[in-house]
């Protein structure tokens, strides 16, 4: 009978508590983190889990940032700032269900207050439904913006403020990206584009996002000269190399309130660059991407691509042309590394590099490893920087 009681124990412990048949060193493991998470239960107030939630997420750390932002959910589920919280976490790990069952709650909770919940839901469906939520999103932002007091420029705004004219700017650029790309193919689409993107001006006459944005639209409407200037008047704010001739405290002003625009967003200019054939100031964007971040397969394939352009038209055709095998090969090595899918871009490459010729010399180590990249520059076309540099 005492045996049937051990075995009837046993069988009824389950999940985090149930250690049998475990070596010593992992049972010791769990008793540890159950202790930890009761220590952290005991330990802090919501006010300090969410201080360090915010630590964790500076450092970039959402897993354990995560950790103590679902206990702060856990002692106070309806929390709206919590929700939004856990909610941009969950989109910065990848987990879009989860993400959008947190923000959905907090619609239910609070549906004509907070417009991040629908600029977030936004990004996480398509077509139609992200263009709902686009839109209820900047209904709450300006009913929000419309009830403060009247006050020039997004600057002037206290913490405390819901809505800036930057916002109602960036969410009119939603509006029109949806347009520009899902709904592309929809009735007046380009008119409804076109809208979006004044509207986001008329906010925010000097956004990068919004100038950017036009210049898109005008370059698909075949207009690539007004495109072209939209597009300039968007770099002007955040390329090093067309801010030179700016004072040093309006640079410095500059530099705080027009941080670089995403990754993304600076891929797009390089292209809309290399389509109105301003190849020099998209080699700059691309460069100054392949600092951040050297496994980007687009980076080294539109990199090729420019110099693959500037060779039909320079006198340094030999010099371009080897840069380009260079950067195309490296990209192409990086899509089997990566084991990306875009099959269209993989075409291109291989169709370059075979009008550029020379392959069979690259063909012997092709299987090998990659050269270290900071030995790659002895086959690029030194820039204009360089020369004065050695000079």
């Amino acid at each position: 009978m005492g045996g049937q009681r051990k075995n009837r124990r046993r069988r009824g412990r389950t999940g985090a508590d149930d250690i049998t048949g475990l070596s010593p060193q992992d049972r010791m493991k769990i008793r540890m983190q159950n202790k930890a998470k009761k220590k952290t239960a005991d330990k802090y107030s919501i006010h300090q889990l969410l201080e360090k939630t915010e630590e964790y997420l500076d450092n970039f750390n959402f897993e354990m940032a995560q950790l103590f932002c679902q206990r702060a959910l856990d002692l106070e589920p309806d929390n709206l700032e919590i929700l939004d919280m856990m909610g941009n976490i969950c989109m910065e790990l990848g987990n879009g269900e989860k993400a959008k069952e947190i923000f959905l709650k907090a619609v239910h909770l609070s549906p004509d207050k907070g417009h991040a919940k629908y600029m977030c839901l936004g990004q996480i469906h398509c077509k139609e439904e992200a263009l709902q939520y686009f839109q209820k999103g900047l209904e709450v932002l300006i009913s929000a913006y419309q009830s403060h007091p009247k006050v020039s420029g997004a600057a002037n705004f206290s913490d405390e403020m819901e809505a800036t004219t930057k916002d109602i700017s960036t969410a009119f650029c939603s509006v029109a990206e949806i347009y520009l790309t899902d709904l592309c193919m929809e009735e007046e689409a380009g008119d409804k584009c076109k809208e979006a993107i004044t509207k986001a001006l008329e906010y925010e006459p000097s956004s990068p996002e919004a100038l950017q944005l036009m210049a898109s639209y005008l370059f698909s409407m075949e207009q690539p000269q007004e495109g072209k200037e939209y597009l300039m008047k968007s770099l002007a704010s955040w390329l090093p190399s067309l801010q030179k001739d700016k004072d040093e405290v309006q640079e410095a002003h500059d530099l705080v309130e027009s941080p670089l625009p995403p990754y993304e967003s600076r891929i797009t200019a390089a292209k809309l660059l290399i389509e109105a054939e301003v190849f020099e100031l998209a080699t700059e964007v691309l460069e100054g991407l392949l600092e951040e971040d050297d496994e980007v397969i687009q980076v080294w394939y539109l990199l090729g691509w420019v110099c693959y352009l500037q060779a039909k038209e320079s006198e340094e055709e030999e010099a371009f042309k080897d840069s380009a095998r260079t950067y195309l090969r490296k990209a192409k090595k990086l899509y089997g590394k990566l084991r990306c899918d875009d099959s269209a871009l993989l075409e291109h490459v291989e169709q370059i590099l075979g009008d550029l010729g020379g392959e069979e010399a690259a063909a012997g180590d092709s299987d090998g490893e990659d050269a270290p990249l900071e030995n790659i520059e002895d086959d690029f076309v030194p820039s204009s920087e360089d020369e004065a540099m050695e000079a």
